[in-house]
Parts: structure tokens; C-alpha cells; sequence
């Protein structure tokens, strides 16, 4: 018995690619063959799996595992084989979320919709990282379904955070005062940092005039971030906002350790491993409460209903005011992230693909 897995992208620094690579190890560590089929790959991770294009002949006993989270012309190398067919899926972002700002991105994710509703009727099973996307799954006529977080360790800590940055952030602190606010994910508008700068204003002017912002993570696309940029410097908040980047994990944690409240406004989330970090690095969490964002954080965060900036930002200076607030939602997120444990989920999404292909069961 063998599952190969095909992926549009492997990278290393992506969550999707790392949770790849987990599953492919778990699978060989019961005695399942497998490797990993990719479109495209960062250099630092191609030894791990090998083109697309290299599938060969269907073999007896051979399955494969799409791993669908965008829109590509993977899929239709995928669709068209003739083996048995698996579904990780990952969530899609919906193109209205996009389209005015990024409409190639939009395409995309367009596509990648349309390529997840013709795969079900092929999928044996599908296996979502929520329950929000298991039930996206349903509606789209899936039939044999189940949930299991993705396969990365959301608890670990880089060995050391990066020198220059914590202290560069501990100058700041030292110097202005003031709480450190940060969010981590893509610069996209459907993530909606520019509500985060709202409610950072808002913040300043009645909570914490020398509140700082730290978005963490680079651009979707050519057009959101300029823009974005050009309001962070409208509102006069240039000194106040800090345009991170993609980062190393050692900056990341660096970050994450001098934060005093994890915030989140995004549109659209399928899970969320951002908040799961924030929360297995006991940073309280303030988040607007729609999609998969409730499920992730569970009682580990303030959920709001409505993410207007006045609303936003007391319950953010609510958490930095409030000393027994934030040990129950540090002590709640620490306990929240351990549900999401690595090996428990390894195990389970490997059992579930045993049951479906037929394989003996063994233990991992």
C-alpha cells in the first residue's frame, strides 16, 4: 500500500507544506509508502518530495492525497489519474474577499472552489483541519468526512529569540511605554490589518496613547500593502505601526514574547495557526469572532461580534487593563493550544487514511 501525496506548493515556512511533510511521515512510520508530488517548491525543501510531473503509471495498491487550499494546474494532473483519490482540505478564501484588490489572486481562489466541488465525487475520504471546513466539505457533496487539526507543533518555541529584535523591543517599551499589539499572517485585505489600525487609533487616543502594532508577515499581491501603508500614515500612526515582514522563526518569537495582547480582525479564517501560536505562547487574544475563529480560540480570547474601532479597541484596553482578565485568558490559551497536540493529531489523520484505503492497522 502506498499514498503519495500532491501539492500545488511545498514550502518550508508554510504551515501547509509542514503539515505535508508530518503526514508523509506518519503514514511510512506504519508502513504506508509515501512521497510527496509538488508543483512548485522553495529550494530549501525540493529533497523532499519531487515534480508533479514525475507521478508515473498508476500502480496497484496506490492512492493519492490532494492537499487543496488554492486554485492550480495541479489539480487537473490530480483529477485526471486514475488511482483512488484522498481530500486534505485547508479552506479557500472566497473571491469577494479579494477580488477588488488582488483580482489574480481572486482568479485563484475561484478556481481552486470549482476544483473542490468536482473532486467530490472521486474522494473517498476528506479530511478538514475544522469543523468550519468540514462543513464546506458537506455542502459540497462530500460524503465520507472528518476533522483533525493541521500536523504542525503550534506549541513550540523557537530555541532562541533573534538578539537584535527583543532588544530593539525592549528599547521601545523601555523608552515610550506602552502595549505591544500584534498580528501575524498575510498583509491581505481579507485578513483586515486596516481594522486593526482603526482600532489602533481609537486605542491611543482612550486606552494607551503610546500602543504600538506589529503586523507580521508579507504582502498578498501589489496593491493592499501600498495601500495600507498610505492610511497607517493618514491616520499619523507612522511611528505607531510596524510593517515586520515575513520574518525567521527566530524574530517570530522574538515578537511573540514581547506581546502583550494578540489581535485579529480577519474576514475569513478556515483555522487559523497564528492565534493557535499566540495562545501556546500564552499571549491573550482579542478576535473577531466569525468563521473558524470561535472554534481555534475557544474561551482562550474576547470574540467580538462587531469589529467597529470603538468596540475593538475597549476590549483591547480591557485585556492591558485588567490583570485578572488576562491570567484567565493566558492560563485558558495555554490549555487551549495543548488540545491541538502534534502526535495525537499525527496518529488520528493517519488511523483515518488506514480505515479508508484498507490498510492493517498499526500502531504509529
Amino acid at each position: 500500500m502506498r499514498v503519495d501525496q500532491v501539492i500545488p506548493s511545498l514550502a518550508s515556512r508554510d504551515a501547509i507544506g509542514v503539515h505535508t511533510m508530518h503526514l508523509r511521515d506518519g503514514l511510512r512510520h506504519v508502513g504506508i509508502d509515501s512521497d510527496i508530488f509538488y508543483g512548485s517548491v522553495t529550494p530549501d525543501v525540493a529533497h523532499e518530495g519531487r515534480p508533479v510531473t514525475e507521478l508515473g503509471r498508476s500502480g496497484r495498491d496506490r492512492w493519492l492525497l490532494y492537499q487543496s487550499s488554492i486554485g492550480s494546474p495541479v489539480y487537473d494532473i490530480f483529477a485526471a489519474r486514475t488511482e483512488p483519490k484522498l481530500v486534505n482540505y485547508h479552506n479557500i478564501t472566497p473571491a469577494h474577499l479579494l477580488r477588488d484588490w488582488e483580482p489574480a489572486v481572486a482568479y485563484e481562489v475561484a478556481l481552486g472552489r470549482t476544483q473542490l466541488a468536482r473532486l467530490g465525487p472521486q474522494s473517498r475520504l476528506a479530511v478538514a483541519d475544522s469543523a468550519f471546513n468540514e462543513s464546506e466539505l458537506r455542502a459540497l457533496g462530500y460524503g465520507n468526512t472528518a476533522v483533525v487539526p493541521l500536523l504542525i507543533d503550534m506549541q513550540r518555541k523557537s530555541e532562541e529569540a533573534d538578539t537584535a529584535v527583543a532588544a530593539r523591543l525592549r528599547q521601545r517599551k523601555a523608552t515610550s511605554g506602552g502595549a505591544d499589539l500584534i498580528f501575524v499572517g498575510k498583509l491581505s485585505p481579507h485578513k483586515a490589518p486596516h481594522d486593526l489600525v482603526k482600532m489602533l487609533a481609537v486605542v491611543r487616543r482612550l486606552y494607551d496613547p503610546a500602543a504600538r502594532l506589529h503586523l507580521v508577515g508579507s504582502p498578498l499581491g501589489e496593491t493592499y500593502e501600498p495601500a495600507l501603508r498610505a492610511f497607517v500614515t493618514e491616520l499619523g500612526l507612522d511611528d505607531a505601526v510596524n510593517f515586520a515582514g515575513s520574518v525567521s522563526e527566530a524574530e517570530l518569537e522574538a515578537y511573540l514574547q514581547a506581546s502583550d495582547v494578540f489581535v485579529c480582525a480577519s474576514d475569513h479564517e478556515g483555522f487559523c495557526v497564528p492565534l493557535a501560536e499566540a495562545m501556546g505562547h500564552g499571549i491573550p487574544i482579542v478576535a473577531y469572532g466569525v468563521t473558524a475563529v470561535p472554534e481555534t480560540v475557544g474561551d482562550a480570547g474576547l470574540l467580538l461580534s462587531d469589529k467597529s474601532p470603538l468596540r475593538f479597541a475597549a476590549a483591547v484596553g480591557r485585556v492591558l487593563d485588567d490583570d485578572t482578565l488576562r491570567a484567565h485568558l493566558t492560563a485558558a490559551g495555554l490549555a487551549r493550544a495543548g488540545g491541538f497536540n502534534l502526535p495525537d493529531s499525527q496518529r488520528r489523520f493517519v488511523s483515518l487514511v488506514q480505515q479508508a484505503i484498507g490498510a492493517p492497522a498499526r500502531s504509529s
